[in-house]
């Protein structure tokens, strides 16, 4: 029967109210006096406790145990036992009613039993004018308290289910900008050391090949690793920077100057009428570009890599095609995908597949909306 700590359960509170209103309606029946009505017998009171039976189904049905107990008060007005108030036995059932919405049902409900009180007082019973309003509105005020009260707690319960959902929505939300965020430094520590150890993987093996025979060379390409390690140091500090309060965007002469220390030479070229970038699709295109030249190192085995940034009205285009082993960028990995993400992300697209002629080519549209202040 009990919940939690000392909590009743719904149900035993049900069934504690229903013995309750049973109760009082029985007094009511016993102690009710009307000139010339038929004395209460047994089923004046068995309309009492069917009155009070009903509460035991008022969460789940509360309009039908409304309905119920409007209709065995009426049998009971009917049969010409004394009259009883009706706010005893319907004050449960109209608080139910209201508590479920049903605000309309109530308020007709009630005001329907409190003009019948006045008809029947005043034009039956023959009662004088200002003693018919005192008592109807004594017995209005209770149904009228009764019908407000639960619609405040149903309001009240309404913006309190409202305010968990919001925080529930706000809960999702935050942990969908966590792992975006999560995804975003993924993204970028991804680009950053791809690149990096490419380079650095194509120097120290040049480094290896040529170290007897061309040990100049040899040490050329350890200069190369040392450089690289130096600009990616510097380009972590300046991720971080990014990620931290979203700083300036690389430049991308540092990402050329390190694939053609790998033996690519790159020609970039830009048209349209270049114009300052919002941070996220700036720091796009530089990571497409870097992608594209880190795989081109890596994978394609090729002599050359044509980058081409075009700006039009309202979008900046990326191309990367260079003159390898297109067919070598098809095996799986996360670069393309990334790539296509990050595109994704920016609210661009981005293909990426073997050339026509030959080597592979990159190419992405990413649309430019001016950055809110």
């Amino acid at each position: 029967m009990f919940v939690g700590a000392g909590r009743l359960h719904p149900m035993a509170v049900d069934a504690i109210l229903a013995v309750v209103v049973a109760a009082v309606v029985a007094v009511a029946i016993h102690t009710a006096d009307e000139p010339g009505a038929r004395p209460p017998d047994a089923r004046a009171y068995a309309i009492g406790a069917v009155i009070g039976l009903l509460l035991l189904w008022r969460r789940r049905w509360p309009l039908f145990v409304l309905v119920g107990s409007v209709a065995a008060l009426m049998i009971y007005y009917a049969l010409e036992y004394p009259g009883i108030p009706p706010a005893l036995p319907l004050a449960a059932a109209l608080y139910a009613v209201a508590a479920a919405g049903r605000l309309t049902w109530a308020l007709t409900v009630a005001g329907f039993f409190v003009t019948l009180e006045l008809i029947v007082r005043y034009f039956y019973l023959g009662q004088g004018l200002f003693p018919v309003l005192a008592a109807t509105a004594e017995e209005g005020s209770l149904l009228a308290a009764v019908v407000l009260l639960a619609e405040t707690i149903r309001s009240r319960r309404e913006r309190l289910a409202e305010a968990q959902h919001r925080l529930a929505v706000m809960r999702q939300e935050r942990e969908h900008e966590v792992a975006q965020e999560r995804l975003r430094i993924a993204r970028e520590v991804h680009d950053l050391l791809g690149h990096t150890i490419a380079a650095i993987s194509v120097q120290a093996s040049l480094a290896d090949d040529v170290f007897d025979s061309r040990p100049a060379d040899a040490r050329a390409a350890l200069r190369s690793i040392r450089g690289a390690a130096r600009d990616a140091m510097t380009e972590i500090r300046s991720v971080v920077g990014m990620l931290r309060d979203a700083g300036t965007v690389p430049d991308l002469a540092r990402v050329y100057a390190v694939a053609e220390q790998s033996g690519v030479t790159v020609r970039p070229v830009v048209t349209g009428e270049a114009r300052p970038l919002p941070t996220a699709v700036a720091l796009s295109v530089y990571r497409i570009v870097q992608e594209s030249l880190t795989n081109t190192v890596k994978h394609a085995q090729a002599t050359t890599a044509d980058v081409r940034i075009a700006y039009t009205m309202d979008a900046v285009e990326v191309e990367v095609v260079d003159d390898g082993v297109g067919a070598t960028l098809v095996e799986p990995g996360h670069g393309i995908a990334g790539m296509r993400e990050r595109a994704e992300a920016a609210g661009g697209t981005l293909t990426a597949a073997p050339g026509e002629a030959g080597g592979f080519r990159v190419f992405a549209r990413l649309p430019i909306e001016e950055e809110s202040p």
